[in-house]
């Protein structure tokens, strides 16, 4: 059973920096995609970054390219989202989501960021730009 737990969410001021934690367990075997995606109030939830664990290939929003990094750590099974030159549009639920994917469809399907793809999900970390 796929397991992720979300940490390092909090509230910072506009220009700052934040790095999210997801510890995925139940992943160990083949490959997936492992992304961020966010909701804001009033708003559908949204995908901001995700990585292909097959070759570590990224992919990001437009609207947080050059701002948002993701990374892994595969020993730790922990997935990273380093989030600089935070903007108060920014503030939402984020969310740690995955699925397994076999070599050929995570090749198409990580890149479209897609929430409507993913099976399991974290309960999400808040982040607040003010």
């Amino acid at each position: 059973q796929v397991q992720l737990v979300e940490s390092g969410g909090g509230s910072v001021q506009a220009g700052g920096s934040l790095r999210l934690s997801c510890v995925a367990s139940g992943l160990r075997y083949g490959f997936a995609c492992v992304g961020w995606f966010r909701q804001a109030p009033g708003k559908e939830r949204e995908g901001v970054a995700v990585i292909y664990t097959y070759d570590e290939k990224t992919f990001y929003a437009d609207s947080v390219k050059g701002r948002f990094t993701i990374s892994r750590d595969g020993a730790r099974n922990t997935v990273y989202l380093q989030m600089n030159s935070l903007k108060p549009e920014d503030t939402a639920m984020y969310y740690c989501a995955a699925n397994r994917m076999s070599v050929a469809m995570g090749a198409v399907v990580c890149g479209t960021l897609s929430v409507y793809d993913y099976n399991y999900w974290g309960q999400g970390t808040q982040v607040t730009v003010s």
